[in-house]
């Protein structure tokens, strides 16, 4: 505590979220996420859990899964688009077949394979590519715009 009564933490009324100056986050979570939301329609976010402090992390969750939470602070889901700069659209299945069928090579479902392997792999680069520097939290005060640092 201060002489004046105020918490270390600084403002009393000052919400706990916004005590958040920095964010850690693994690479792969994000890409997971994404693709998650991407492949089978998913709510894939980052979720940073309470007490919150000056640097956190956010993992990967399925938003809805959660329990109970004591008290009124409640977990803070990140949704993964918002982490990057851009979105770079993701490759499916049947765009990989029609761009292999309107090329030289002949169609077979092992070359079709490979190219969407190929395009998820450069799919996976481009997010590595436009992942942004900060992102801005919901809070029940409203937006709080914090530093991301990336794990992996």
């Amino acid at each position: 505590m201060t002489d004046d009564g105020r918490s270390e933490a600084g403002d009393p009324h000052r919400s706990e979220a916004r005590r958040i100056r920095s964010l850690a986050v693994t690479t792969d979570d994000v890409l997971t996420a994404l693709e998650a939301n991407e492949r089978r329609d998913r709510s894939a976010v980052l979720r940073v859990t309470p007490p919150f402090a000056g640097r956190m992390r956010a993992r990967l969750h399925l938003d809805g899964a959660e329990g109970e939470y004591d008290g009124d602070v409640r977990p803070i889901h990140v949704p993964p688009e918002r982490l990057l700069r851009e979105t770079p659209a993701f490759p499916t299945v049947d765009e990989t077949g029609d761009e292999l069928r309107a090329s030289e090579e002949p169609y077979t479902p092992e070359r079709h394979r490979e190219r969407h392997a190929e395009a998820v792999a450069a799919w996976r680069e481009a997010v590595r590519d436009a992942l942004a520097d900060r992102v801005t939290l919901s809070t029940p005060e409203g937006p709080h715009d914090v530093t991301v640092n990336y794990l992996g």
